[in-house]
Order: C-alpha cells, then sequence, then structure tokens
C-alpha cells in the first residue's frame, strides 16, 4: 500500500475535511479526493462518509486510522529528527494570547533559540483563541498557547497552567467605596465605578461577576482596550476597575499601584492550553518547545 495515500487518509481524518487536509498537505483538493478515492478502491471500503460540512470516517475508516496513525508518526519522527541533525536552524511558528505570550511564554522559548546544534528561530503571533485554533489547524502555526480546548482529532490539547483573575482599581478607588466593603455587601457596591477591559462585551468583568456574585455587572466600558497590559496601565492610572490575571497584575499590588477590591474564598480561573496539531510532536524542535513550555509552566501555577 502507498504510504502516500495513508498518509492523505490520516490527514483527512483528522481535519474532517478533504479542504482542510489539502492545504495542510500541500496539495490540491481534488487531489486529494482522488488519493482517497484510490485507497478505498484497494481496499475495497469505503473510508469516509461524504457530508455538506466534511467528511466522517466510516467504522472501517476508524479503525484503519487507529492502526495507521501511530506508525505514520514515527516516520515522520525519524524523518524530522534527521532533518534537525543535518539543518543548523528549524522554525518555530508560535501563536497565542498577546499578554500570556509575551510575558510567559516568550522568555521561555528565547532560552532555547541559543542552543547550539539544538536550537531554532522563534516566529510569533498574537491573536485570539479562535483566531489561533483556525491558523494552527490551517497551518500557518506549529504550536499555540489557547484558552479553550479545541474538538475534533485535528489538533491535540494539553493543559499548560491555570490563570488567577483578580479585581483591582487604583487606591482612590477603595479609599471612595470604603476598605472591605466590597466583601461586605458585593457587587452592588461596585455598580458606579468605571470598568476597564478588552473588549465592549466586558469579558474579563462579567466572567468575574459570574463567578463570583453571581450576577451580570451593571456598568459598560469606560475605557476598552485590546490589550490587558494596558488595561493594567489605565486602571493604575485611575481608570477604573479592572480584572485582570494575578501573574500580571501581581508586581503593580506589590508596589501599591492597583488593589484588589476583593479576595473570594474561590477566586476565578481561566485554563491554557497547549495545541498543536496532531502527530506534529514527532518534530523535535516542536516537541523541544512543548516539553519547556510545560516545564516552566510548573514554576506558574
Amino acid at each position: 500500500m502507498d504510504l502516500a495515500l495513508l498518509r492523505t487518509f490520516v490527514t483527512v481524518h483528522r481535519a474532517g475535511s478533504f479542504t482542510r487536509a489539502a492545504a495542510l498537505l500541500g496539495l490540491s483538493q481534488p487531489a486529494v479526493t482522488s488519493q482517497i478515492r484510490t485507497l478505498e478502491r484497494q481496499l475495497g471500503r469505503p473510508l469516509f462518509l461524504r457530508q455538506a460540512r466534511g467528511v466522517t470516517p466510516t467504522t472501517i475508516g476508524d479503525e484503519l486510522a487507529h492502526k495507521a496513525a501511530p506508525h505514520l508518526d514515527a516516520l515522520v519522527e525519524i524523518t524530522e529528527t534527521g532533518l534537525d541533525e543535518d539543518s543548523s536552524v528549524r522554525t518555530l511558528h508560535l501563536a497565542g494570547p498577546p499578554e500570556f505570550t509575551a510575558e510567559r511564554a516568550l522568555p521561555v522559548l528565547t532560552e532555547l533559540t541559543g542552543e547550539d546544534g539544538q536550537g531554532f528561530a522563534l516566529r510569533a503571533s498574537f491573536g485570539n483563541a479562535e483566531e489561533t485554533l483556525e491558523g494552527l489547524a490551517a497551518g500557518h502555526h506549529d504550536l499555540a498557547i489557547s484558552t479553550a480546548r479545541p474538538r475534533g482529532a485535528l489538533l491535540t490539547a494539553t493543559a499548560l497552567c491555570d490563570e488567577e483573575h483578580v479585581l483591582v482599581a487604583a487606591p482612590r478607588w477603595v479609599e471612595q467605596i470604603g476598605s472591605g466593603k466590597v466583601r461586605r455587601t458585593g457587587a452592588p457596591v461596585l455598580e458606579n465605578l468605571p470598568v476597564v477591559e478588552v473588549h465592549e462585551s466586558l469579558p474579563f468583568v462579567s466572567r468575574y461577576w459570574a463567578s463570583v456574585f453571581d450576577s451580570r455587572p451593571a456598568a459598560s466600558g469606560a475605557v476598552v482596550v485590546p490589550d490587558l497590559r494596558a488595561v493594567l496601565a489605565c486602571a493604575s492610572a485611575g481608570a477604573g476597575l479592572a480584572v485582570l490575571p494575578r501573574y500580571l497584575c501581581a508586581p503593580a499590588l506589590e508596589r501599591g499601584e492597583v488593589v484588589a477590591l476583593h479576595e473570594p474564598a474561590v477566586p476565578p480561573l481561566r485554563t491554557y492550553f497547549l495545541v498543536v496539531r496532531t502527530g506534529t510532536l514527532a518534530m523535535p524542535h516542536i516537541a523541544r518547545a512543548h516539553e519547556w513550555l510545560q516545564r516552566a509552566a510548573t514554576e506558574w501555577c
């Protein structure tokens, strides 16, 4: 059996679409369709059910993928290991949210770029979870950091770390509403405070209110800026309250530039995932980056 046909089959099985598989393989969609039909003729059984949106594997297709995929991944590992030894530098394309990627991931991965004989070139791009996962699935990135766990077989996710969210504001707002009043009276005391957020929908504040106060925030965004580092700067300057990751605002809390308005017994958490296309951890430069980020994350939690 032609290994190229099996490679195309496994890619389609993981992608759930001839079109998406074609993009990953660098082939045309008709070429992928033709290869799958050839493999089906050789086996004498249908491997996929064609649907309006993508394809669904048959029982035989699932069985073949289960048997073939590990061996194809092992062949990729052998091939890529050889390439890695012969090539001076491989390039890792990383994508993730701007703040976490800049503050957490990049400082860790830049240590790998200088390793003699083991390093790689690094290219980073920023985006939200949807954009990042779509880019990874389309082959634009090698490794993604996401706050959403992907569905389907094309992408494989590993939990990286949890991020604690903190409700903060400049000291003058604490003086105005009174220290400890949020703990005693809850959300109503905060209704008249302006809000600093990353989006008009107030994703961080809304999540905090739902988790801690079991309600929705009454205020709208006074300042909306699409970067949590800018949100922190505005909150420190007195623009209003904000909900921020603790790792990001911890130095400002220590310096007294912002104050935690509330310390709930169970703070809201958000999980980050490391995501790759299934099978690509066989590539040494991706595997090293994945391993280093997981190792570093043990100190972040």
